[in-house]
């Protein structure tokens, strides 16, 4: 059967949620002309998820499928297990808590048939506790100022994908809230449009503090693999040429001060010369060192490389 549409929902302890959370999806997407699959991700549940997603109808519309985890791998895990099952030409992604409102669906395919790849929600009137809200306020700053594309709200699982876009991103860790980052390889037309938020009415939530550390090695390590992806040498090129510059000024100037009053200048600036030599020195052999491991890894990186190949058809504006 040809997929139109695939909606992805991970959950995990949400027995509660299960039901309503089919009957809004259903309801909500009973108007659109188009096939649609319901795909719901346990991700190792301990509680009845299992259970009530088992009683979900598995004809009519959407047609339901279920994958589930032996245990828990989290949020990203479980997405990226969803997309790789989903048959749909475009794909939605949402959090299966209730806080995500599944009317906005069809905003979202209008967005994806006015030519965009990726479509973001903003929660900009979010209900969620302040605890929560603050830091991630500050990581959408701190992710957008890292990686160049200034999204509003990272986190916000409502998202919805062209398949050919999405399927190539490799995703690990905690990484699906950069997703939008990650996909900037490929230059896509990405929009923002501001979504429902919901209180949670079942269950708790599963984030907390400590996934903040786990934001921040992840967004190093996405700004190491968008530089390396793109140019592999540039930037520690870039800053061996800085530290060749500053060798090269104290040198000179160690010689200039050699013959004058200021003869102790010219010792402390002979000091800085073999200290930025060493340094340069150093660069150079991290360069080579790092070319020859990305060479050796370039092939763990190819699905980065291929996000650069945009499909025929759909030039970037």
């Amino acid at each position: 059967m040809s997929v139109d549409l695939s909606i992805i929902v991970p959950v995990y302890n949400e027995e509660d949620n299960v039901l309503p959370m089919y009957q809004a999806i259903r309801d909500a997407i009973a108007p659109i002309d188009r096939e649609v699959e319901l795909v719901f991700v346990d991700d190792g549940s301990r509680d009845r998820t299992v259970e009530r997603l088992s009683e979900l109808p598995r004809h009519g519309k959407p047609k339901v499928r279920i994958v589930k985890f032996r245990r828990n791998y989290g949020q990203t895990q479980a997405m990226m297990a969803g997309i790789d099952v989903a048959n749909g030409k475009v794909l939605v992604t949402m959090d299966g808590d209730l806080q995500n409102d599944p009317r906005d669906i069809p905003r979202f395919l209008e967005q994806i048939e006015a030519g965009h790849d990726l479509v973001v929600g903003w929660r900009k009137d979010r209900k969620d506790h302040w605890s929560r809200v603050l830091p991630s306020k500050v990581a959408n700053r701190l992710i957008g100022w890292v990686t160049g594309v200034p999204i509003k709200d990272n986190g916000c699982s409502l998202k919805a994908y062209r398949a050919d876009l999405i399927k190539k991103i490799p995703l690990y860790s905690e990484m699906h809230r950069f997703i939008p980052a990650m996909s900037s390889l490929a230059r896509p037309k990405i929009a923002e449009i501001v979504v429902r938020h919901h209180p949670r009415m079942h269950g708790s939530s599963k984030y907390g503090f400590s996934r903040i550390y786990k934001v921040f090695v992840d967004l190093i390590s996405i700004r190491t693999i968008l530089t390396f992806a793109r140019s592999p040498l540039m930037w520690l090129s870039g800053l061996t040429m800085v530290t060749l510059l500053l060798t090269l000024f104290a040198a000179v100037s160690a010689v200039v001060f050699a013959d004058t009053s200021y003869a102790g200048s010219s010792v402390v600036f002979a000091g800085v010369t073999l200290l930025f030599g060493a340094l340069s020195l150093f660069l150079i052999f991290l360069a080579f060192l790092g070319q020859l491991i990305w060479g050796a890894r370039s092939k763990s990186l190819a699905p980065f490389v291929d996000l650069a190949v945009r499909p025929a058809g759909r030039e970037v504006q």
